[in-house]
């Protein structure tokens, strides 16, 4: 054994081979390595960036219309090949719910307000909507990227139940969704995705980031390797300021606790330099392993150049861990640690490319000719000579600003509940008749254009048109008497209803005696000598003179129910409407406008139109305030299911306002009544009225 004098000098040789030999200590802070200046640690480091409020509203939009782009290319794409029908669209079947689900007051007012551009509105309301909840997605986002994933998987769950409650859907037409979706969810991750942004700092040598990592004891806050924090007033490790520091440090804190604490070896007693020294030993042999762990490796422990410290993602934080917790552990420990946080470029670059591809698969979708089967179908329709024709002439006023006798098809209302017309081509259309009927048959289209067909001029009108509205059309209808194709099935005794189905699943409850009561009611497949438009019901819709649209006139028919109005209600029926709704006798003013600038003295044409299906029109009266009615001269009649124009001549002579009225006279003498009665429950009363100024 060595002498106790020999003992104290190992322990002493090896504490003067410790590299911190000879430096001065610092108070509260054992070490083996070099004191590294004190730092405030109320200085904060580098804020991490994270994207504003309404950038990240904007993201979570792009998100969205990402996904809905995508989906919608996938849907047209599959509906061009064949693979999908229209229920496969997203957008097609969450705005058909759109319709479904809107209370009746609100389908109303958007009726009264925007007419048969009502499916524009309402694709405008569902935008809005869907951008508001989009950016709620992104803002979430912006801090809990998972909440904002669970927000969008629940969207796509409402539209998936909006496309598999659509008729003719199948559990295939969610795949454009599922795409879409997926693409969406994957694209907002990857914007919202936090990186592991370290602090800048002096890069320390590497054989020293064991020692400081296993031995540096913290008393008040000491920054690690790698010099003073960001914004810190400190100088760096090795500087000249830095040594200079070091020294007034070493003299300051001499003597405040004892030669024990500060390592003076002067003042070391023999137990507490062996204690030092052991220490001391442990801390060189420790960091001497763990330097050749890292330079060379452990052949004992292969993984040690990948565990630990040198794993790739020791240094990394998780993703749900706040920026205000990393710097937080920062300041409290001394050491810079990394910190969660978003890459600028990174989110700029993505947000712009998702942008990018939303629209370009949007503007491709729309290119796609998803209806091009369809429009081929109805190019290759030959039109059957109409066995009956009816004679019309030359019964039109000529009056400038008067609505034309007959209405072209592109100008004729369009009132549905089809957010997009349906797709259907002559090839697979048929029509059912079942029921209570001896016989149920089936009707194929070259089938029914076979049959003697007639042409009609009958006027349409839709119950939702306010009084002086112009949801009413008139043209001529080619195609075969439904009565016919009763005939064919013979209803039975008992049956006072027929409930017909558009292939959309939109239904018609329609008095049986209404079909058969030799009107020219009729499955109709020509519209003013072409085959119908796709948006009034090709290739067949139903025309009833003398009822409302709602209980008579269903477009792409594919089935008549013969029934009991006891036993059935249909779409509008369940929903408060009437029943059984013929039209009301109505007339409104074309001119001249509300509030138009008439001369005094000067002729003023007071002109418009007059209907009351299946009645009639007898006559039109014109009062001006509220003076005598004077009667009107009128078009020629063409029937009694067409209206008629009138036109009055009046000759201002006082200068004012003005009240202009105009009320009509039924078939049967009925004077219109004058009664204000709203659209609903089976169509609108009173008179039309227009306000002039008559000027000087």
């Amino acid at each position: 054994m060595p002498e106790p004098t020999q003992q104290h000098l190992d322990k002493k040789s090896v504490s003067s081979a410790h590299p911190a030999a000879g430096m001065p200590r610092t108070p509260d802070m054992t070490t083996s390595g070099p004191p590294i200046p004190a730092v405030d640690p109320s200085t904060p480091g580098p804020a991490p960036w994270r994207p504003g409020v309404a950038l990240a509203a904007l993201v979570g939009v792009i998100a969205v219309g990402f996904a809905i782009g995508i989906a919608e290319l996938v849907a047209a794409f599959g509906g061009w090949i064949g693979v999908f029908d229209t229920p496969a669209s997203p957008l097609t079947s969450l705005g058909q719910s759109f319709i479904q689900l809107t209370p009746e007051w609100l389908k109303e007012f958007a009726i009264r307000t925007f007419g048969e551009h009502d499916k524009g509105a309402l694709t405008v309301g569902m935008g809005v909507t869907l951008v508001v909840v989009a950016a709620v997605i992104g803002i979430v986002a912006r801090r809990s990227p998972r909440v904002a994933v669970g927000i969008t998987v629940a969207l796509i769950v409402v539209v998936a139940v909006a496309i598999l409650t659509r008729a003719g859907s199948s559990i295939v037409d969610l795949l454009p969704l599922l795409v879409g979706g997926a693409a969406g969810v994957v694209f907002l991750v990857t914007v919202f995705r936090r990186q592991v942004v370290p602090a800048p700092f002096d890069a320390p040598d590497v054989r020293t980031v064991g020692a400081a990592r296993t031995s540096v004891t913290v008393a008040g806050g000491i920054p690690g390797p790698g010099g003073p924090v960001e914004g810190s007033t400190a100088p760096s490790a090795g500087s000249e300021d830095h040594q200079t520091l070091l020294a007034v440090q070493s003299k300051g804190n001499n003597g405040a606790s004892g030669g024990a604490e500060t390592g003076d070896p002067d003042t070391e007693g023999p137990e507490t330099r062996a204690a030092t020294g052991n220490a001391e030993t442990r801390d060189v042999e420790t960091r001497d392993a763990e330097t050749r762990d890292v330079e060379t490796g452990d052949p004992e422990n292969p993984k040690a150049a990948t565990s630990g410290a040198a794993h790739p993602m020791s240094a990394a934080t998780s993703a749900a861990t706040s920026s205000e917790t990393s710097l937080s552990t920062a300041t409290t420990t001394g050491i810079r640690a990394p910190i969660t946080s978003l890459d600028r470029r990174q989110f700029f670059r993505l947000a712009a490319i998702g942008a990018a591809v939303a629209a370009a698969a949007a503007a491709l979708a729309r290119w796609i000719p998803s209806t091009a089967e369809v429009t081929a179908s109805r190019s290759a329709v030959s039109l059957p000579v109409p066995k009956d024709v009816q004679e019309v002439g030359d019964v039109a006023l000529q009056v400038p600003g008067i609505t034309p006798f007959v209405s072209d098809n592109a100008d004729f209302y369009r009132v549905d509940t089809a957010f997009v017309p349906p797709r259907v081509t002559t090839d697979i259309w048929e029509l059912r008749l079942r029921g209570m009927v001896d016989n149920s048959i089936t009707l194929k289209y070259a089938d029914l254009t076979a049959m003697p067909s007639i042409e009609r001029l009958i006027t349409l009108t839709c119950v939702s048109n306010d009084v002086g509205g112009d949801l009413a059309g008139n043209a001529r209808w080619q195609g075969v008497r439904i009565a016919d194709v009763l005939a064919m099935a013979k209803p039975q005794v008992g049956a006072d209803c027929v409930l017909s189905t558009s292939f959309d699943g939109f239904t018609v409850t329609t008095p049986l005696e209404a079909l058969t009561d030799g009107r020219d009611a009729l499955l109709a497949f020509a519209m003013n000598g072409e085959p119908l438009p796709l948006e009034h019901g090709f290739p067949v819709r139903m025309v009833v003179p003398g009822l409302y649209g709602y209980v008579s006139a269903t477009k792409w028919v594919v089935e008549l129910n013969v029934t009991r109005f006891s036993d059935v209600t249909a779409y509008w029926t369940s929903r408060g409407w009437a029943p059984q709704a013929p039209i009301k006798t109505a007339s409104r003013i074309d001119v001249p406008a509300s509030f138009a600038q008439l001369s005094k003295g000067s002729t003023v044409a007071v002109a418009g139109v007059a209907w009351a299906q299946h009645r009639g029109i007898s006559g039109v009266q014109v009062q001006v305030d509220d003076g005598d009615w004077q009667d009107t001269t009128l078009s020629g009649q063409v029937s009694t299911d067409t209206w008629r124009q009138w036109s009055h001549q009046w000759n201002p002579t006082e200068s004012g306002p003005h009240i202009l009225r105009c009320r009509a006279i039924d078939g049967n003498g009925d004077v219109q009544t004058k009664d204000v009665q709203g659209v609903m429950p089976d169509g609108a009363t009173g008179w039309d009225a227009r306000q002039v100024t008559v000027t000087a």
